[in-house]
């Protein structure tokens, strides 16, 4: 019986992703692919691997057997990887990180630049996704590296086979419109016409506990994923909102005021990758370096806001 390893990979993305369509997108083959490589595997093996007798496709009990064994392949083969990095000082390999837009262009892009001046041969493959679907990735392998954000009140991210790594404190502002009189408290602003983060947000949680602070149901005029359309709608008139520090380096000067009203709380920028299982436990050396990398892009960026931002209330 002769198994051919890269059937193997097949079967594998087939029992994690639970369906040949989405293995078929995670593999970048066909589905008519993936289906061909799987009759071939069984062929190969002798046996059925996938129950057809149902619309959704499963694992029969000697397929469930076979992708256990798939599993342990791969996680040999990344092993190997780690070892041999022993043998050369040159670190190679795609990197997939999954992240947001602004963490995106001001501290993946510069990061990236000093990534390929240290290590060429690291391929960083840049993904904008996030909150759950992104998580889903990591879990999954689709993504080696998930930049998160989370308000800073509530637990970071702990799952037993995730490892956080806090990168960046980004502290909250409130910004209103330029020609709007800056309200002189938090209780005073909660009243006001709020141009929202979606709840599942840092910035939706960070207004919803303001907002139970003061006992106000705030008043959502709009509801923006993206800061820059959110600033857009505050630099118009349209409402008050509260974003990060890191999203006001976008901000023309003038298009907004940054309200006094300061204690609003922060968010917190993670590193989130998957802990290894194989026999070492160590961490991919290629991973570990793209880290270090990041880390350093949001040190500085941490120095180029306090320069901006320092003053407590200023026109952006």
């Amino acid at each position: 019986m002769d198994i051919d390893p890269r059937r193997l990979r097949v079967l594998h993305e087939v029992a994690r992703r639970g369906g040949v369509m989405r293995a078929a997108e995670a593999l970048f083959l066909t589905p008519s692919a993936v289906s061909q490589q799987l009759a071939q595997l069984e062929r190969e093996v002798g046996l059925a691997l996938i129950d057809r007798s149902q619309r959704s496709v499963s694992l029969t009990p000697a397929g469930r057997v076979l992708a256990g064994y798939a599993e342990r392949v791969e996680e040999e083969l990344i092993e190997a990887k780690r070892e041999l990095t022993r043998f050369t000082e040159r670190l190679a390999g795609p990197v997939r990180i999954a992240a947001f837009p602004t963490v995106i262009k001001h501290v993946l892009v510069p990061a990236m630049r000093e990534l390929a001046a240290r290590h060429p041969r690291i391929t960083p493959v840049i993904h904008e996704i996030y909150g759950q679907p992104a998580l889903q990735e990591l879990r999954l392998g689709a993504v080696d590296v998930l930049i998160t954000e989370q308000d800073m009140s509530l637990p970071a991210l702990s799952q037993p086979s995730l490892s956080t790594r806090l990168l960046y404190v980004d502290e909250y502002r409130i910004v209103v419109p330029p020609d709007w009189p800056d309200p002189p408290s938090a209780a005073d602003l909660i009243r006001l016409p709020w141009v929202a983060s979606e709840p599942n947000q840092a910035c939706g949680q960070a207004l919803e506990r303001l907002a139970g602070l003061h006992g106000v149901e705030p008043r959502k005029t709009h509801v923006i994923t993206e800061f820059g359309p959110t600033l857009a709608l505050v630099a118009a008139g349209h409402g008050v909102a509260v974003v990060p520090a890191l999203a006001l380096l976008d901000v023309p000067e003038g298009e907004v005021r940054v309200s006094e009203v300061r204690d609003v709380g922060s968010r917190r920028l993670d590193a989130v990758t998957r802990i290894s299982r194989t026999r070492s436990g160590e961490p991919d050396p290629v991973q570990a370096v793209v880290i270090g990398v990041i880390e350093e892009a949001t040190a500085a960026l941490e120095l180029s806001l306090r320069g901006r931002l320092g003053e407590p209330s200023r026109e952006l």
